[in-house]
């Protein structure tokens, strides 16, 4: 169920945006989420390395949306 709804909304946002920043925004999401639940629902070892690391992430997609 949620991958369809995921998948409808990447198709929504792609008439909107370009599909390369279409796909690397849900791809991130879906990282940052997925990190994000395996720390507070799973006990998954967590660092400073791997949140710079999400930040990396998520920052990228957000300077990929606001690029000209």
């Amino acid at each position: 169920m949620f991958m369809a709804g995921s998948g409808t909304f990447l198709w929504l946002a792609q008439g909107e945006i370009p599909i390369g920043t279409a796909y690397a925004v849900w791809t991130s999401i879906g990282a940052a989420g997925t990190f994000i639940v395996g720390n507070l629902f799973f006990g998954d070892q967590a660092s400073i390395f791997k949140y710079f690391a999400i930040l990396l992430i998520v920052g990228g997609v957000a300077m990929l949306q606001l690029a000209p």
